[in-house]
Formats: C-alpha cells, structure tokens, sequence
C-alpha cells in the first residue's frame, strides 16, 4: 500500500494526443494492477487530483466515473473513494468472453502504440509471472 501523497506524485499527463481522463484511468489501474494501490486503500480525492495535475476537477472526475463503472473503485458518499475488492470469480464462459474482449481491446491498443504482438505477449506473461512470485 502507498499513501496518497505518493500515488499523487506518481501520477503525470502527458501531451500524446490521449484524452487526460484516459491517461489518468490507466494510470490508477496500473497502480491497482501492480499492487499500489489494493483493496480497501483510499484513494486522493477527486480534488486533490485535479489540483496535483493542475486539471479540471471535471476530468477527474470522469476517469474516476470510469473506474466505478468498471468496478475498480467503489465510491462512498461522505467517506470517499475506495479500491473495490475483486469480482468472484465468473462462470468460466462469462470469463472467457470477458477475456476475449478485453485481449482485443490490448491488441488493438498495443498496434495503435506500435508494439508487437510478440513483445506485448512475453511482457504480459513476464508481468503476471512475477505477481505470482509476489503472493
């Protein structure tokens, strides 16, 4: 677990043409995904964001709209905003139409940003290896 000062530092916009929102929703998920961010931990505030990456509260706002439709955070009025608990585990059909969509949506995402399929499969399988270690 990081403290909110420390998310906040590690959190940048950068001018590539990609919506500021976007940028911000990736990089929170990043941070859920590499274990900085985990269950239960509260995240900054939606102005304390803004305020760091000297943005509009609005778009902000919209990254973290996306994170709580996703299911990545959950949000409690007068409390503030959380990093959800995983999912259950689906039906293993419902996993694997949810893997397929979400391997299209990397694919396509990685030859937008000119990678190749080989290197995005050896860093994938070289991420998740190291979680295991990690557990």
């Amino acid at each position: 677990m990081h403290t909110q000062q420390q998310i906040l530092a590690a959190l940048h916009v950068e001018a590539t043409g990609v919506p500021i929102y976007v940028q911000l929703r990736e990089q929170l998920l990043g941070a859920m995904g590499a274990g900085f961010l985990t269950p239960g931990d509260q995240m900054p505030t939606m102005r304390q964001v803004a305020v760091a990456l000297k943005v509009d509260l609005n778009t902000v706002r919209h990254a973290y709209d996306d994170l709580e439709k996703m299911g990545a955070v959950r949000l409690e009025r007068g409390r503030g905003t959380f990093v959800a608990e995983p999912p259950e585990p689906a039906h293993p059909d419902a996993q694997a139409v949810a893997a397929d969509k979400l391997a299209r949506q990397t694919l396509a995402q990685a030859k937008a940003a000119g990678v190749t399929t080989q290197l995005l499969l050896e860093r994938i399988a070289a991420l998740a290896a190291k979680k295991e270690d990690l557990r």
